[in-house]
């Protein structure tokens, strides 16, 4: 049986990160690479929504991730698993930054304003800077086809015994588990491009596999659901209260004990309230369900677009500039998708599509 509630964490996330990327684009906190702050304000209180989501949106993707591996494989073996996550997500992340994402890559190099800081830059090493700038949101697949590729290799491995340790994780034991997650949030973090947190996302997109894949485990988070939104509003208040006006992506914030934590808990509270009263199916949660990613691959080239032409310049009120940018990644999230996924070749490239999509039913 499908489980629904997995999918619907995941167009629901998809769409905050979108809304998440609007709010980063004119952020006042110094984050780099965007437009910044274009709004009068001496502070800008509504960037605290940046803080709250921040910390648990990708590590819950990379949990859900996880899960859903479990579930695929359940039904394939392990090299159609590998096979269909490297059609899915290395291609779009390598063959797709020449087909598509070299236009993202642009926008970005606008943005960062590299190539007025480097004017004598040859024509080879624009290329180059514009084909990695064109990776934007793609380092989720990049480290997701990572991971996924180790997970072929673990399985060889430990041949079915941490599936079963993982199927008796209680709530004792998830509590305990706090203490790696904290752990590997401080291990393989790459510096200036802060999203590779190799060892943090990998042991959510672990977790998920071995521990959250489990219905018995899936129904204690559900048990506990209430006590652990509480713990997860709490280390949220702390973290936000300690951190407001400071880089949130960046150490010490991302690193810091009030992030992990409040991170892991709110996305194992996010997971035990979806399984409990999210876990539907209708036309609407179908069709946000089936673009999810086309909308997470596209919406921050028409996010940035809008900055850059419009909202850098500040002819607008503020409030519609937001307003306007927001529709801008939506619209080039789910119109590109459309596009795109009827084209042959650029429905692989882009995308990971074998073949014309199935129609919905």
């Amino acid at each position: 049986m499908r489980k629904h509630y997995v999918d619907n964490i995941r167009w629901i996330t998809v769409v905050i990160v979108v809304l998440y990327h609007v709010f980063y684009m004119y952020n006042a906190e110094g984050v780099v690479g965007v437009v910044g702050k274009i709004s009068n304000l001496d502070v800008q209180y509504y960037d605290m929504f940046q803080y709250i989501v921040y910390p648990w949106f990708m590590f819950l993707l990379f949990m859900v991730s996880g899960m859903s591996s479990k579930f695929y494989l359940d039904k394939h073996t392990d090299k159609e698993f590998l096979a269909s996550r490297t059609t899915k997500l290395l291609v779009p992340s390598t063959i797709g930054l020449f087909a598509f994402q070299f236009l993202q890559g642009y926008v970005n190099t606008l943005l960062s304003d590299v190539f007025t800081k480097s004017p004598e830059m040859p024509l080879a090493g624009k290329v180059i800077v514009i084909l990695l700038s064109g990776i934007g949101v793609l380092w989720y697949i990049q480290l997701l086809w990572v991971f996924s590729l180790l997970l072929f290799f673990i399985k060889k491995i430990e041949k079915g015994h941490l599936l079963s340790l993982g199927k008796k994780a209680g709530p004792i034991t998830l509590l305990l588990l706090c203490v790696p997650a904290f752990l590997t949030a401080q291990i393989l973090n790459t510096p200036i491009i802060v999203v590779y947190r190799f060892g943090w996302y990998f042991f959510a997109f672990l977790m998920g596999y071995f521990v959250l894949s489990h219905e018995a485990v899936v129904e204690h988070l559900k048990k506990w659901f209430l006590l652990l939104i509480l713990m997860a509003v709490g280390l949220g208040t702390v973290f936000c209260v300690m951190y407001f006006g400071k880089n949130y992506a960046d150490q010490p914030a991302n690193r810091s004990l009030w992030f992990v934590e409040y991170g892991y808990f709110a996305s194992l509270a996010i997971i035990g309230g979806m399984a409990k009263y999210g876990d539907i199916c209708n036309r609407f949660t179908k069709w946000m369900s089936q673009r999810s990613f086309g909308l997470y691959v596209f919406h921050y080239l028409g996010i940035s677009a809008m900055a850059w032409y419009v909202g850098r310049l500040k002819i607008l009120p503020t409030p519609v500039t937001y307003l306007l940018t927001a529709l801008a990644g939506f619209v080039s999230g789910y119109v590109l998708y459309e596009l795109i996924s009827r084209i042959p070749f650029w429905r692989w490239a882009v995308l990971g599509m074998k073949k014309k999509r199935d129609k919905e039913k």
